[in-house]
């Protein structure tokens, strides 16, 4: 009997322990960080925040670190093409913005099959000619909305 005690008393510690350590690191990810806890590193990459730094909300501050620390691990050449992106998406209207955000969401809530056969359609695509490519646009331009439906449950399965 004493054992079994013993033993609910050390579970019962254990689970304190636990939700302990779970709350602690929820209130660390709810903290906003000091500018000066930065490293230098991270202070030089995010300097355009400084002034407002403490202002932003501790999520957004973890989500600039996170950007930072994956800016630092790409290569020269994903530099370039992540700037080449970006630049194309700030020229893009709100409209268009927003449309590519739905698309992309409800590109995530897709199967994993499915996501690939969407990402392999794509770079067949890309590998086309240009006057390929307009061929097949405008070929999907002339067909009308009930042929477009044809062809993708056609496509898909």
């Amino acid at each position: 009997m004493k054992k079994m005690e013993c033993n609910k008393i050390i579970n019962l510690f254990l689970m304190c322990a636990l939700l302990l350590f779970a709350w602690s690191t929820q209130l660390r990810a709810d903290e906003s960080l000091a500018w000066e806890s930065l490293s230098p590193q991270q202070q030089q990459h995010l300097k355009r925040f400084e002034e407002r730094w403490s202002q932003i909300p501790a999520e957004r501050q973890q989500r600039l670190l996170r950007g930072q620390q994956r800016w630092q691990q790409m290569t020269a050449e994903e530099r370039s093409l992540f700037k080449q992106r970006f630049s194309r998406w700030q020229k893009l209207t709100p409209e268009q913005r927003e449309r590519m955000r739905e698309r992309f969401e409800r590109f995530r809530t897709l199967s994993p099959q499915e996501q690939k056969r969407i990402r392999d359609r794509y770079r067949w695509f890309k590998q086309l000619s240009p006057e390929q490519r307009q061929n097949l646009r405008q070929r999907w331009q002339r067909l009308t909305p009930e042929q477009r439906q044809r062809f993708r449950k056609h496509k898909r399965g």
